[in-house]
């Protein structure tokens, strides 16, 4: 990349399940700079450290996810020393802002003070960061948001609370398995030395900052807070009957578990300045900010502020929420997102890959498009509905079944199944999500490989009465870039419009009104979407967990 050298760039980081992506965006032009990522598996550098083809660890018992810390800290070495040789003008870099996989934590010893603050030293440099901190931990690996054996926890959590309506209107969520409080509580009862050697637990999106300013106690984000079963979702302070909850019956009780989670602040709030050994090994200027960062589902909602919808391999959909809107069924998750913004999370795992499937039973390869999108367009909108969940679903929660027809004893063919199984998944989301979504002629922002597909763009924009606009794919890592931007412009009191930014950074495509007949087809008398629902949870009762 060019240099200049009065550029202002600001890094984004997202440490994800199975890399560390980097995007550099100029804060002045709002031009992405520099894009790269390290895949854990495929980079010698990272890939030493016992991870398997899953990326995370051979675990002990089934449900277990962890993977080692020291890959995080290898793949930082990587990434500053690959945007070196590229050529990145690092000393021109004035903010960092992370994106970590939600849920994901460390746990750091009694020694992390003293250890950190050798990343101030001028002589460290010389050392990788996997050998300055190998000492810090005092439970050596990270679990992370794949851990699933955490049912008897969740399940005391919520019940010590009072139940599951206490505890979304509490927290949030409806203790989810992966939660970091119940894979707290599970660390403490199986390893409850390496618990009471503890004195902090970050998460990943807060480990990251806190190795780049050296400061192993920095706060952790409250957007990423809301994925932790800890903290008060409408007070953003941590819960003291969630905190009783989680910690009852471990060594030291509420007071030591309190005592180990850092101090909660705004996801776009400078908590420091870059450390020497970042300065001397690789020429980051040293009054680079340091932001709070977030999770790697708040920081990609970063740059749309309306309600956003993803249609990839799995479907998230991110509604926007005036911050006490709640899902009562617990399908969802409340969140805040990277700048702060309260918005609800829900996630149906048998997403596009289902449609792909479908696809490929006819004879069509993965990226042939065509034949599927002719099949659409030859059928009404409202008119089949397919079934199938290949995987267990989260939203909402039910088993996996098999392929179901509404009229088996119609012959069928790819107009009718292709057809079928896209407005049922695109059904599901719509209607799973009604109980926290306004109605709303607002746009609803569309990504993913699917708005390529006018046919499916005017079914989403009929199933949700309302405009839909396809937006580029955006991700983790640039939304953290965003928002590190605004955090940045916040801290020096400069004017910053992050819709005005984020729209130049993020393309938008045109505006499709939905069509009536397609309203009236999937919302009127005797509807797509009221048989939907009757003819899904029938299916489900028959299919339970």
């Amino acid at each position: 990349m060019n240099k200049h050298k009065n550029q202002r760039l600001a890094l984004g980081l997202d440490s994800s399940t199975q890399s560390l992506s980097a995007i550099v965006i100029d804060v002045d032009t709002a031009e992405k700079c520099f894009e790269h990522a390290i895949d854990y598996r495929a980079d010698d550098r990272t890939n030493c450290f016992g991870i398997k083809e899953d990326y995370i660890l051979p675990p002990s018992e089934e449900g277990e996810a962890e993977q080692p810390p020291l890959m995080f800290l290898a793949s930082l070495n990587a990434m500053f020393a690959d945007m070196h040789e590229a050529g990145v003008a690092l000393e021109n870099i004035v903010a960092i802002n992370t994106s970590g996989q939600q849920h994901g934590h460390v746990y750091l010893n009694r020694n992390a003070a003293i250890i950190f603050s050798n990343l101030q030293r001028v002589e460290s440099s010389r050392l990788d960061l996997n050998t300055l901190l190998a000492g810090v931990f005092s439970y050596s690996t990270a679990p992370i948001w794949m851990t699933a054996n955490t049912v008897a926890q969740t399940n005391h959590v919520r019940e010590a609370v009072g139940g599951k309506a206490e505890m979304i209107e509490r927290s949030g969520s409806d203790a989810p398995l992966r939660f970091t409080g119940a894979v707290i509580r599970r660390v403490a009862e199986q390893s409850s030395r390496a618990y009471a050697e503890t004195e902090k637990i970050q998460l990943i999106s807060s480990f990251i900052p806190a190795v780049l300013c050296a400061n192993p106690f920095v706060s952790i984000d409250t957007g990423n807070g809301c994925g932790m079963s800890l903290m008060n979702y409408r007070n953003k302070i941590w819960d003291a009957e969630l905190v009783a909850a989680t910690a009852d019956g471990l060594p030291g009780g509420s007071e030591a578990l309190l005592g180990k989670l850092p101090e909660l602040t705004a996801p776009d709030s400078v908590v420091g300045n870059i450390a020497t050994y970042f300065v001397e090994r690789y020429g980051f200027s040293q009054e680079c900010s340091i932001i709070a960062g977030s999770g790697d589902n708040p920081q990609a909602k970063v740059p749309v502020a309306g309600d956003l919808l993803s249609l990839g391999t799995s479907f998230v959909n991110m509604v926007s929420t005036d911050g006490n809107t709640l899902d009562p069924e617990g399908f969802a998750n409340a969140m805040y997102d990277g700048i702060g913004r309260p918005f609800m999370f829900g996630c149906r795992t048998n997403g596009a890959m289902v449609w792909d499937a479908v696809r490929n039973q006819y004879g069509l390869a993965k990226e042939e498009y065509e034949p599927a999108e002719s099949a659409l367009q030859d059928v009404s909108p409202g008119q089949f509905m397919t079934f199938w969940q290949p995987k267990m679903e989260s939203f909402p929660v039910s088993g996996a079944f098999d392929f179901v027809r509404l009229a088996e004893s119609e012959t069928p063919n790819l107009a009718k199944d292709y057809t079928g199984i896209i407005e049922t998944s695109l059904a599901a989301v719509y209607v799973y999500s009604e109980v926290f979504t306004k109605p709303s002629q607002d746009p609803l922002y569309v990504t993913g490989g699917a708005t390529g597909s006018p046919q499916i763009m005017r079914r989403v924009a009929g199933i949700w009465n309302r405009p839909v606009v396809s937006v580029q794919k955006g991700g983790a890592a640039l939304g953290a870039a965003v928002a590190g931007v605004k955090a940045y412009c916040d801290h020096t009191d400069e004017q910053f419009d992050v819709e005005a930014f984020s729209a130049a950074i993020l393309k938008r495509g045109e505006l499709i009104q939905p069509n009536p007949i397609d309203i009236e087809a999937y919302h009127g008398d005797k509807s797509y979407l009221q048989q939907f629902r009757e003819m899904y949870e029938k299916i489900m009762r028959e299919n339970p967990l």
